[in-house]
């Protein structure tokens, strides 16, 4: 099968007039050890020029080098150039060289593909992409990028990011604003000590960074962008989309913002008003009232995924979205708001960083930060936050897409920065009682019943949508894949919107689950929540150690034993705890014929030194060890 590669991210990228015979030789060979070690790409060299004429006039230009080492270095070229109506490409190309430095392809400005750079609808149809795509026949192999555009839109400075990705190194990387006006500029250095950064200028922005060698990714650790230098750049006077504004902080960014939201993209029609207020009618109060125009809008839009930044940084007109019956973040949100602003609920459309890895607007730089946008309505205290892109999220729930974050909320009075709800160890919990009967066959049957909460409802909560079929496959092939014979009776599943819990009902059985040996059935006691995870061995651990998500799993099972059997030796009850969280599992004999088995695990969010990961991979496999414990019954 052809491998083809296209090569897209979400970056403008460009280029500088330096001749060719200026740069380092791209023979693979001038490579030095360093460089290569790890390393599935090496970007030779990188130079960004930013050159802001006024505040609504910036022209960059860029070059970017990069050896790819193998196929898994493919994506690091990063060959493409984004634009629209304010945005447009002065040149572009890119040429590609073999091992040996000789040129083998070559792609002028009109051999680029161009394509929307949204799917999904029309509404943003002035957003393309161009981009090259190249299949390799041999590696490694060298791309010489370049590309020059000019925007009206100064407030997308691009960031600079010497490195940006696991297993690709640096040779060289430099980054350059020329501000022949003097407009005021903020800058934030971030993780530049241990790297090899030099400031070409006290007065000017010019940085160069060199040789800086692949990280290796290790499991269970921080973010890059955690890891890596990184440099913002803000203009105090700025435009965007031909909308000029002035900002040093959140107060009057936020200010500016919610004065251009207001400007005519907040309105519905009379005939929408009328419909709302209709259907809120008789509503106790606020809340009531956010919870029926939610469950509308749920109901009569879908999402298509359009980042901040791309598709302009203003929402559509909420009308528009009303008729279209989609939208992205930015319109789904400002029609929410829209909405609750007709039946006279307070709401604030509000900017944040999404992804299941945490990241804050960052509280002391303002600028266009985040790729996602939420509505909050302020609750005397205890904000209600919403995620108007879900048809089937409950109101007030976030998930781990947005939750425990600074998200910047646009008030007529300002920009503030607020923190969104936490979901945090003993909040995210699963309850899996079952009642367990095993045959003198060492097959079993079983009523099982498993209620979640918070991350832990997040994450199982797409199975509500599934049916009996794909209930059945989910708990064969996924969730309890390492019971062999399992068959699944039967299955049930309740969402609860309201209180926020998933219940799942199933009968199951397992034939051969205990193993007869003589006069004994040994019998692995933790059928349904087999918690086998140990974190992977590093000989040397090179960053710290992050547990992402905490959680709890309360077990309870009662197990009757078959006819002609006794209940052998038990173990003594099994206690853990250390920082990382605790363990606790106790087996006991109820009766003759019944044994009570109870587990409670806990694991705890948190970041902790690179030091920690060997005792956190000595719990772990402890706690494993417990998990496969099997007990004996003897046979009378």
């Amino acid at each position: 099968m052809r491998n083809k590669i296209a090569f897209l991210s979400v970056c403008l990228l460009a280029c500088f007039s330096v001749s060719f015979a200026q740069d380092t030789s791209l023979m693979y060979l001038t490579l030095s050890p360093e460089l290569k070690k790890d390393a599935n790409a090496v970007i030779r060299d990188n130079y960004t020029e930013i050159t802001i004429d006024a505040v609504d006039k910036m022209t960059i230009k860029e070059r970017r080098i990069t050896t790819v080492l193998n196929k898994l270095g493919n994506k690091h070229v990063d060959a493409f150039a984004n634009y629209d109506n304010d945005t447009k490409i002065i040149n572009l190309s890119a040429k590609v060289y073999n091992a040996f430095g000789k040129e083998i392809k070559k792609y002028t400005k009109s051999k680029f593909t161009d394509v929307s750079a949204v799917d999904g609808g029309t509404l943003y149809s002035d957003s393309r992409v161009k981009y090259i795509e190249y299949t390799p026949t041999e590696y490694p192999y060298t791309v010489v990028f370049e590309a020059e555009y000019k925007t009206s839109s100064t407030g997308f400075i691009p960031k600079w990011y010497p490195i940006n990705s696991y297993y690709l190194s640096v040779q060289n990387s430099e980054y350059k604003i020329i501000n022949p006006e003097k407009i005021e500029t903020r800058i934030r250095e971030h993780n530049f000590k241990g790297y090899d950064i030099k400031k070409m200028s006290d007065n000017d922005i010019h940085y160069i960074a060199k040789n800086i060698p692949a990280f290796e990714y290790e499991n269970n650790t921080v973010s890059i962008s955690e890891l890596v230098p990184s440099l913002i750049v803000a203009l105090n006077d700025f435009s965007l989309k031909g909308i000029k504004g002035s900002a040093t902080n959140w107060k009057e960014f936020g200010k500016w913002r919610y004065e251009n939201l207001k400007n005519g993209n907040d309105i519905l029609s009379e005939s929408v008003k009328s419909l709302i207020q209709r259907k809120v009618n008789g509503a106790e109060n606020d809340i009531e009232k956010a919870k029926i125009v939610y469950d509308f809008m749920q109901n009569r839009t879908r999402y298509i995924s359009v980042q901040e930044g791309i598709g302009g940084w203003k929402p559509i007109p909420a009308d528009e979205v009303h008729k279209m019956g989609y939208g992205d973040c930015k319109g789904l949100t400002n029609y929410t708001k829209a909405l609750l602003d007709a039946v006279d609920v307070k709401s604030h459309y509000s900017v944040i960083w999404a992804g299941s890895e945490k990241k804050d607007v960052i509280e002391d730089f303002s600028c266009m930060q985040g790729n996602h946008v939420i509505l909050n309505i302020p609750n005397n205290g205890n904000d209600i936050w919403l995620e108007c892109t879900s048809q089937t999220k409950p109101f007030g729930f976030l998930g781990d897409f947005t939750d425990d974050r600074n998200a910047l909320v646009i008030t007529p009075e300002g920009g503030i920065i607020k923190k969104t709800p936490s979901y945090l160890n003993e909040q995210n919990i699963q309850n899996c009682n079952a009642k367990i009967t095993l045959d003198s066959k060492g097959s079993i049957t079983a009523d099982v019943h498993m209620k979640s909460k918070g991350i832990q409802y997040d994450n199982r909560v797409f199975i509500d949508s599934y049916s009996t079929e794909d209930l059945i496959k989910y708990y064969k092939s996924n969730l309890w894949s390492y019971n062999n014979n399992l068959e699944i009776k039967d299955a049930n599943v309740i969402n609860d919107k309201n209180k926020v819990f998933l219940k799942e009902e199933i009968k199951a059985t397992i034939a051969d689950y205990a193993s007869l040996t003589g006069n004994e059935l040994l019998l692995r006691v933790n059928v349904f929540n087999k918690n086998s995870f140990v974190p992977k061995r590093y000989r040397t651990r090179n960053h710290p150690l992050r547990i992402n998500r905490g959680y709890k799993d309360v077990d309870q099972y009662t197990i009757t034993i078959p006819e002609g059997y006794k209940i052998g030796y038990l173990p003594e009850k099994y206690e853990l705890t250390n920082k990382f969280g605790s363990y606790t599992m106790e087996i006991k004999k109820i009766d003759d014929k019944t044994i009570s088995y109870n587990k409670t695990l806990l694991i705890k969010e948190g970041t902790f030194p690179k030091e920690d990961y060997k005792l956190y991979r000595k719990f772990r496999k402890r706690i494993a060890k417990q998990e496969g414990l099997r007990i004996a019954l003897q046979k009378l």
